[in-house]
Formats: structure tokens, sequence, C-alpha cells
């Protein structure tokens, strides 16, 4: 089978890359055809034969090329043309979309279309959707000046993304994306993609409020290449890993730090709040951390804490620690609980909720016999691997084929 994967980032930069990427290696280790279509970058690591890019679109610097970008964001015909040259040179079965709104735009779906029909075969159009921008401009479901999560949008009123400068809290790219959110639902778009695979259930349930996306959507959890480790010596701190800001619950349990004392409490990351952590005088900062040292900090904690405030899709945080064998205390919101088995592999609290989260971790840490229940019951935590993930997706692209 030929593959042709599509998203904005053909380099590191972030989860729908890694997801690109290791897809990827898989199915090509499967001995299916993979190439790749995204905007051409110094950092690019994949590409395809065709050696056809669309020009790297940088936001923040660009020159006098930045003065096209509202109209870029929204409707490319680089893109479409772009990809057209691939399209001819691979000849896909399957095109693969990820993060593909601003810099690629969906007009490319319009463009894969046209060529299925001129070239009179079959051609299955996938998407991953790796966040809620199809049903929330700004992606997160979030007023940013405000922190206040919302689904506004709900039944295409997009119009609130312009009214609350949802994005970046600036007024004209909040309306350069409610005008990209009214176009495609306007032309409705995204009813020519055949199947939408959604990280968690969560995430189906709110892309299925746009009518045009409701038949199409499949819940698929991410995969996680992660042997258990052999059976370590727990040491005496709670642990937090990721990125230190206000939408991933830091600064509450910052303040859930500070009500005990007594506990040891880790952080590794970085990010905004950083300098915030120096003033609790039980918090360890170890900074960013590489793989192996991750592994071993995580398997070492006594449990870990997830206290994100925004809508989180399927967080590899929460399954690593598991799966590394450390219960996770995490806030009920968006895609976590599907992931944690609550008064099993630990526990969840209301997010944002600081009382709530310090009697939660208080009572792990006093109660010996409640932790080893949740340790020993995440020795049984499993995630599908890479493989076995790739096998679920050469299923969706064969059904989608004879649709």
């Amino acid at each position: 089978m030929k593959v042709l994967i599509v998203n904005k980032f053909l380099y590191p930069n972030g989860g729908s890359e890694t997801y690109i990427f290791q897809i990827g290696r898989q199915l090509q280790k499967m001995g299916h055809d993979v190439e790749y279509f995204g905007m051409e970058h110094a950092g690019r690591i994949v590409g395809n034969h065709a050696h056809s890019y669309t020009s790297d679109m940088d936001f923040h610097t660009g020159g006098i090329q930045k003065l096209l970008y509202p109209f870029r964001i929204i409707y490319s015909l680089e893109a479409r043309k772009k990809i057209r040259l691939v399209l001819d040179d691979l000849q896909p079965d399957v095109v693969h979309l990820n993060n593909i709104n601003f810099q690629i735009t969906p007009s490319v779906i319009y463009e894969i279309r046209k060529w299925e029909r001129q070239q009179k075969r079959r051609v299955a159009i996938i998407y991953t959707a790796h966040d809620y921008q199809w049903v929330c401009p700004n992606h997160m479901m979030m007023i940013p000046a405000t922190g206040e999560k919302c689904f506004r949008c709900e039944g295409a009123r997009f119009g609130e993304c312009s009214k609350n400068k949802c994005i970046h809290n600036s007024r004209m790219k909040s309306i350069l994306g409610t005008m990209e959110a009214q176009l495609y639902r306007w032309l409705k778009t995204y009813r020519r993609v055949d199947c939408i695979i959604c990280p968690s259930r969560f995430m189906a349930e709110k892309l299925s409020t746009n009518p045009l996306l409701a038949g199409k959507l499949i819940t698929l959890y991410n995969f996680l290449d992660k042997e258990k480790p052999e059976q370590v010596e727990k040491k005496d701190y709670v642990l937090y890993f990721g990125r230190y800001s206000e939408e991933k619950g830091v600064r509450t349990l910052l303040k859930a730090c500070e009500q005990l004392p007594e506990i040891q409490f880790v952080f590794a990351g970085g990010g905004p709040l950083k300098e915030k952590l120096a003033e609790c005088s039980n918090v360890r900062d170890l900074g960013f951390l590489n793989a192996e040292e991750l592994r071993k900090v995580i398997s070492e904690a006594r449990f870990s804490v997830f206290p994100s405030e925004w809508y989180e899709n399927c967080p590899f945080a929460v399954m690593e620690t598991q799966q590394y064998g450390t219960p996770v205390i995490a806030a009920d919101i968006g895609g976590v609980p599907e992931l944690i088995r609550d008064g099993v592999t630990g526990c969840l609290f209301e997010p944002g909720n600081t009382e709530q989260l310090v009697s939660r971790i208080r009572e792990l840490w006093e109660d010996s016999e409640l932790l080893k229940k949740y340790t020993d019951n995440c020795a049984g935590v499993m995630f599908d691997t890479t493989e076995i993930y790739c096998q679920k997706v050469i299923t969706i692209y064969r059904e989608a084929l004879h649709e």
C-alpha cells in the first residue's frame, strides 16, 4: 500500500510530529511505501521523491512575505499545486492528514479528490485529530485571556472566537481563525474525509457535534513503545513532569505543595512558571531530562501528579507513568479519565480544586496499603505498541478504500 502522510511540520516540533514519524517508520517496516508532504524547512527529516513542499511560513519573522499570510492560512493555492506533484509521482492509495490547518490548509482535500476523479481510482483520506481544531478555531477549547474552559463554538458558532480573541489573545488572528472555520463549514469540506481517528472518546464526542464529522469518527488511543522496567525501589518524593504552565495546572499544584511542607516534590520539565518553583522550599526542579533520566525519575517516584486544567486529549505522561509502575493522581478532565482506572491504578480530582488535590496527595502519601495496591495494579497496565496501533490503522485504511 502507498501512503502519503501530510503534516505542516516535517521536523521534530511536537506531538503530531512524533506521531507521524513513528507510524511512518512502522508502516515502512510492515512493507508499505510511505512519503510525506508539508512545509520545507532546514530541519526537515522526512520527505517525498517529488521533492515538492510548500514554502516555510514563519509567523514570527517572514519579512515581506508575511503580508500574504492572512490569505494563505485560509486557503493555499500553493499547497494544492505542490501536493499535486506528489500525488502524480507517488500514486497513493491513502492520504493520511494530520496537523494541516493554517500552513497547509484543508484546501489540499480538494486537490486530492480532484486527482482521484481524474485518475479514476479510489483514494482514502484519513485524518488523525491531534486537537479540537475542526470544531474550535483556537484548537484548545480555552479562552487564553482568562484561562476559562470553553466550547462556545459548539454548533458552528465560530464568531465566539473573534469575540473572545481566542487565538493568541489577538483580535486579528482570531478573526482569521473564524473566517477559516466559517469557510470550510460553508463549503462542507470535511465531509470529503473518509475517517477521523480520535485519540480519546472525549475528543470523538466533541468532534461529533459537527454533523459533517459525526459518522466518520473512530476512537484509537495513542501507542506507547515503552518496555516495563525492572522493579525498582521507590523513593520518597511525588513527581510532576511536563510543561510548567497555567493550562497544565502547575500553579494549582504549587499551591498544594505549599500546604504539604512535609512532602518532597520533584518537578522535571520547563516553562513560563519555572521561577515560581523556587518559591516552594519542598520543590526540587530537575529541569529537562533525557529519556533515560526521565524513565528513572518516573519509576522511582512514589506516585505522580497530572493536574492539567485544559481539555487534554490522550496525554503520554499519564500513559508512561502507569506503564513504568507508578500510580497517578490526575485531573478529571478531557480524555484523562479514560487512561486511569480510578481507585485502581490511581485516582482523579476536580481540576483546579487545590483542597481536593491536597487531600488526594496526603491520603496516598500516608496510606501505604493504598499506595501498594495502586502500584501493584500498575504492573498490569499496557497500551498498544506502535506495531499493534499500525495494524489497526491499516485496517482503517482498507475499510475506507472499499467503501
